[in-house]
C-alpha cells in the first residue's frame, strides 16, 4: 500500500509524506495540493507503523473540511483518525471530562450570540440595533479568541461600535457573560477556553489526553488564533509529533484573530523542525500564477508559484477591463461568460467573485438578463430548499413502495412529479432556482454506482445533508473573495477591482491593506484557466486599484468592453436617450 500512497507525489509533496517523525512546518502555496500530503502524509505513517490511528488527531477549521479529510483517509484505507474542527475536537473532551470534574452535565451550548446579546442589552435600559448588536458579538469573539479581558478589549478598541461608546460596549459584554452564566450556558469560544482552562487544571486530565493522541496536524495554520494555538500547545504538552500546514498569503481572517505570526515563527518555537515548501501548483496557467506572484512579490512568507506543467496552457493572458459604472461592469461581465458558455465551458466551472455581498444583486440580474442561471455562495445551504427537501421526502417515500422501472428512472419520475421538466425554465427567479436544484439530484442518481437501491439512494442524501457535502448545480457560481477561499473554478471573473472596494474603503493601514492584498490573491489563484479582472468609474470617479498597477502590464492585458446586448442594451438606450433629452423633458 505505500507505494499507492506515494504514487505520483512531486518532490516536495513526497518529502512532506515521509517525514513522519518531530516538528514538521510545510508552507504550502495555492493549488500545490496540502490536502493530499494531509491525508497521504497519515496514510503512510499508518501504513509503515509509524502512527496508530487512533492516536492521530488531524485538526482543520470547518466542518465540510474535516468530512473531506476523513473521507480521503477512507478513500486510502485509513478509518479511525480523529479528523476535527478544533471546537468539535474540544467539545467530545469538555463532554467526556465535564461530568466527571463537576458532577453534572455540561452546560448547553448559545445557539444564538445576537439575540443573547439583544437580552443582555434589555437588562441595562439600552436598545442598540441588530447590525451594532452583530459588531458586539463580533467583538466578544475577537476578544476571546484574542485572550483578552474585558478591560483590555476596551483598550484596544477604543472607537466603540455604533452609537454605543466604548466603555457602554465593555458593559455590555460583562452583561453578556453574566446572562450566560445565569442560564448555565457556553458560547463557541468559551468551548475552547473551557477545554483549555480544564487541560491547564487537571494534571488526569491532560495526561489522559496525551495518552490518547500522540501525533497532530493541523490544516489552515495560518489562520489559528491565539486561542487555538495554545490548545495545541495543551494537546501537544511535552511531545514533538506536529505538522502544521498553511499559506501566509492566504491570510484573510486577521479581523477574527487569525495569526500568521504562529506559521511563519514555526521553526523558531519548534527546535529542529523541518521546513518543506511546495511551491508547484497543479491547478493554474503559468499566466495566471504570474499575476498571483507579481501580486505578492517581497511579502511575508510568500511563495513562488510554479504550473507544473501537467495541463496544457491557454496562452490567454489574464485582462483587466474598465467599465462605466457597476451596471455595465455587470452586464460586460455577463457578456463574457454567455461566450464562454457558448464556446462549450460547463457553467459549473465558472465563477464571479467580489469583495461584499452587496455586489451580488447587480451581477445576478444582468446573469438572468443573459439567460444565465447563478448561484449565490453562501446563501441557503443545498439541502435546506424547499423543493430540495420535499425531493428527499417523495423519494423516501417511493422507495417503500415496489419498483417496476429502473432506479434511475423511478428517481426521475419522482422529480418530474414535482416539476422537473426536460428543458430549464428562463433563468432567474425561484422556478429556475427550483429546476436546477431538482436537477443536480437527478444528475447525482445518474452518477449512482451501479447496483445502488431507491433507498441507499436516499440515505446518501440525507449522509450528504449532514456532511455538507453538497452537488454543484449546473449554475454560474457568485460568491465573495472570503467565500471563495479553497475552491476552485476554470474560469474566474473578479469584479470590482477598484481603491475602496479592493482594498475596501475602511483598510486604512498597512495591515489592513496587506490583508485586502492576500484577499485578492486568494481570488486571483481560484482560477485554473483564465481569469479577468474588471472595475468601474461609477458616479464617484472611481480609481483602479494599486493591486492593478502593483502587478502591472507585463502579466495583465487591458481589453476594451464587451458590447451589451438584449435586455441590457435595451436599458443603456434608454438611458442614453434619457440624458440626452432637454431636463423638461426628461422622464420622470
Amino acid at each position: 500500500m505505500s507505494e499507492g500512497v506515494l504514487a505520483g507525489l512531486d518532490e516536495a509533496q513526497l518529502e512532506a509524506v515521509t517525514t513522519l517523525r518531530g516538528p514538521v512546518v510545510v508552507l504550502a502555496g495555492a493549488g500545490t495540493g496540502k490536502t493530499r500530503v494531509i491525508t497521504h502524509r497519515i496514510a503512510h505513517g499508518v501504513d509503515t507503523g509509524a502512527y496508530s490511528p487512533g492516536r492521530v488527531m488531524a485538526v482543520t477549521f470547518t466542518a465540510k473540511a474535516a468530512g473531506e479529510m476523513r473521507g480521503r483517509l477512507r478513500a486510502l484505507g485509513v478509518v479511525g483518525v480523529a479528523a476535527r474542527t478544533f471546537h468539535a475536537a474540544a467539545l467530545a473532551q469538555l463532554n467526556y471530562f465535564w461530568p466527571t470534574l463537576a458532577g453534572d452535565a455540561m452546560p448547553g451550548i448559545v445557539d444564538n450570540k445576537v439575540r443573547l446579546l439583544a437580552h443582555a442589552a434589555d437588562s441595562m435600559g439600552i436598545g442598540p440595533d441588530v447590525a451594532t448588536l452583530r459588531d458586539v458579538a463580533s467583538g466578544i469573539e475577537w476578544r476571546k479568541v484574542t485572550m483578552r479581558s474585558v478591560d483590555e478589549y476596551v483598550a484596544a478598541r477604543p472607537q466603540g461600535i455604533g452609537r454605543l461608546p466604548v466603555d457602554r460596549v465593555g458593559q455590555l459584554h460583562l452583561a453578556y457573560e453574566k446572562l450566560k452564566d445565569e442560564r448555565r450556558q457556553l458560547d463557541f469560544e468559551d468551548v475552547l477556553l473551557a477545554c483549555a482552562g480544564m487541560l491547564e487544571a487537571e494534571p488526569h486530565v491532560a495526561r489522559a489526553v496525551h495518552e490518547q493522541y500522540r501525533h497532530f496536524t493541523v490544516d489552515e495554520f495560518q489562520d489559528v488564533s491565539p486561542l487555538q494555538h495554545r490548545l495545541l500547545e495543551l494537546w501537544l504538552g511535552d511531545r514533538r509529533d506536529v505538522c502544521v500546514v498553511g499559506d501566509a498569503s492566504q491570510t484573510v481572517y486577521s479581523f477574527a484573530g487569525a495569526d500568521a505570526r504562529f506559521l511563519l515563527g514555526f521553526e523558531s518555537r519548534h527546535e529542529g523542525a523541518r521546513v518543506v515548501r511546495l511551491e508547484t501548483n497543479h491547478r493554474s496557467d503559468p499566466a495566471v500564477l504570474a499575476v498571483a506572484n507579481d501580486l505578492m512579490r517581497d511579502r511575508p512568507g510568500a511563495l513562488n508559484l510554479v504550473a507544473s506543467g501537467e495541463q496544457p496552457t491557454t496562452n490567454d493572458t489574464p485582462i483587466v477591463t474598465a467599465y462605466d459604472d457597476d451596471e455595465d461592469e455587470a452586464h460586460g461581465v455577463a457578456a463574457r461568460i454567455s461566450q464562454q458558455i457558448g464556446s462549450g465551458v460547463d457553467p459549473r466551472r465558472i465563477a464571479v467573485l467580489y469583495r461584499a455581498h452587496a455586489q451580488s444583486a447587480e451581477l445576478v440580474a444582468a446573469l438572468a438578463d443573459a439567460g444565465i442561471a447563478a448561484t449565490v455562495l453562501g446563501g441557503r445551504r443545498f439541502f435546506d430548499l424547499p423543493e430540495v427537501r420535499q425531493a428527499v421526502m417523495a423519494l423516501r417515500g417511493a422507495s417503500v413502495a415496489p419498483i417496476e422501472s429502473g432506479f434511475t428512472d423511478t428517481v426521475r419520475d419522482v422529480l418530474r412529479s414535482l416539476g422537473l421538466t426536460d428543458e430549464p425554465p428562463e433563468a432567474g427567479g425561484a422556478l429556475r432556482d427550483a429546476w436546477e436544484a431538482r436537477a443536480a439530484i437527478l444528475r447525482l442518481a445518474d452518477e449512482a454506482p451501479p447496483g445502488t437501491t431507491l433507498r441507499g439512494f436516499t440515505d446518501d442524501l440525507t449522509a450528504r445533508a449532514k456532511a455538507q457535502d453538497e452537488p454543484a448545480m449546473r449554475t454560474v457560481t457568485l460568491a465573495t473573495l472570503h467565500a471563495a477561499k479553497g475552491l476552485e473554478w476554470d474560469h474566474v471573473h473578479i469584479v470590482g477591482v477598484s481603491e475602496g472596494l479592493l482594498p475596501i474603503s475602511y483598510a486604512t493601514t498597512f495591515d489592513q491593506v496587506d490583508e485586502e492584498r492576500r484577499l485578492a490573491y486568494v481570488g486571483i489563484t481560484r482560477a485554473a484557466r483564465t481569469l479577468s479582472l474588471s472595475w468601474a468609474r461609477g458616479q464617484r470617479d472611481r480609481q483602479p486599484s494599486r493591486f492593478l498597477r502593483e502587478i502591472g502590464n507585463g502579466t495583465l492585458r487591458a481589453v476594451g468592453a464587451p458590447a451589451r446586448r438584449g435586455a441590457a442594451t435595451e436599458r443603456a438606450k434608454s438611458r442614453s436617450s434619457s440624458s440626452a433629452a432637454p431636463r423638461g423633458a426628461r422622464p420622470r
